[in-house]
């Protein structure tokens, strides 16, 4: 499966603070190490970018906006290394204690088009719980304050599911995050992971009918007020899906540099070392899966049918040289009406988003 790659991941791994929640490769800010991490992540891209145009570029972590306005320029400066394509999307993440008119300033001029705002919630004391070091009024402030630097392309992320959180906290973030009119919502239930702050207390995950009903009520409010639920987690006003997130989605090629950044290059999926270390010693292996054509042709279903879009049966017959129904039972599911055929394309109906991981199980040999 030969593919051009046109998408590139970069890992900035340091917060200010830890939440919570998050079980990201992530690392306290400590400014000597971020120096040595960006003298690393040059070195990476110097040895392993090939020069490919790219289409989007994305800086997620951790928390990029942590880093102080010089380290930050000098992390401009290593992407300098990457060519992009002329309406190449450029994303940063960012947080709201962190942004600041300087660095918002940086971003433009640097070319950044399209910035990812860790919100998480509006509510106070869900914040709270969250370790998130900021207010409501601070995300509404932060908001205006990166519209005023002509930013016309904003996601903000939210967690729902939290412990205590009610329908009508819920109700509450959704009302805020659409008089924000934002361009972009990424929605995401609360997973409760080893090694996390939550996990070590002891919270427990809301019940699955809690979750369904909150799902529900997103897809169903978002959906009213103009969005469309392009992807199982994303909802985007028209023409504002993540092209880099869709990347993944379509099973497309892209770098992965950083540590703990993941890539997917030819037949090889990798994910760089965790160990910060290690990195900043340049050395970069962590682990390497190379994929068999079975492999290939499972991923290719899985992360497809998490879009609308589904599974463009072109082509994944060029790809693989046959039409889906050949390889799996899809005649069962579109008898369920699990999965619906269309002229050009194979989907889960968004009603069965909810319960997509059990229709995927037919297609892994677990069913």
């Amino acid at each position: 499966m030969d593919q051009e790659v046109k998408a590139c991941y970069i890992h900035i791994p340091f917060c200010s603070h830890i939440c919570s929640y998050c079980d990201f490769c992530k690392f306290l800010y400590e400014e000597k190490i971020v120096d040595q991490y960006l003298l690393a992540l040059e070195k990476e891209l110097t040895s392993s970018y090939r020069g490919e145009v790219l289409d989007t570029i994305y800086i997620g972590g951790g928390t990029p906006s942590s880093l102080t306005v010089d380290q930050l320029s000098r992390l401009f400066s290593i992407l300098g290394l990457l060519k992009k394509a002329e309406n190449c999307e450029f994303t940063i993440e960012c947080n709201v204690e962190n942004i600041e008119p300087e660095k918002l300033s940086l971003f433009k001029k640097q070319g950044i088009n399209r910035i990812s705002l860790g919100v998480e919630s509006f509510q106070d004391h869900l914040l709270k719980k969250l370790s998130r070091p900021y207010t409501r009024k601070e995300i509404i402030e932060t908001v205006q304050q990166i519209r005023s630097f002509g930013f016309t392309n904003l996601n903000i992320d939210l967690i729902y599911a939290l412990p205590g959180e009610s329908i009508e906290d819920l109700r509450k973030d959704l009302k805020e995050a659409l008089s924000l009119d934002v361009e972009h919502i990424s929605t995401y239930s609360l997973m409760i992971e080893e090694h996390t702050v939550f996990y070590l207390q002891g919270v427990k995950e809301v019940s699955e009918e809690m979750d369904e009903e909150m799902y529900k009520l997103i897809s169903q409010t978002l959906k009213e007020h103009g969005f469309i639920h392009y992807e199982i987690s994303n909802f985007a006003k028209k023409g504002y899906s993540s092209r880099h997130n869709l990347t993944y989605w379509k099973n497309e090629h892209y770098y992965g540099f950083g540590v703990g950044a993941s890539g997917f290059l030819g037949d090889i999926r990798y994910t760089n070392t965790m160990s910060l270390g290690k990195y900043c010693r340049y050395e970069y292996p962590g682990t390497e899966e190379k994929l068999t054509t079975t492999t290939m042709v499972e991923n290719e279903i899985i992360l497809s049918l998490r879009t609308t879009e589904g599974i463009n049966k072109q082509k994944f017959i060029e790809r693989y040289g046959k039409d889906p129904k050949e390889l799996y039972p899809i005649e069962e599911l579109l008898e369920k009406k699990w999965i619906i055929e269309e002229v050009d394309r194979y989907r889960i109906p968004e009603d069965k988003w909810y319960v997509s991981n059990e229709i995927l199980l037919y297609f892994i040999g677990e069913k």
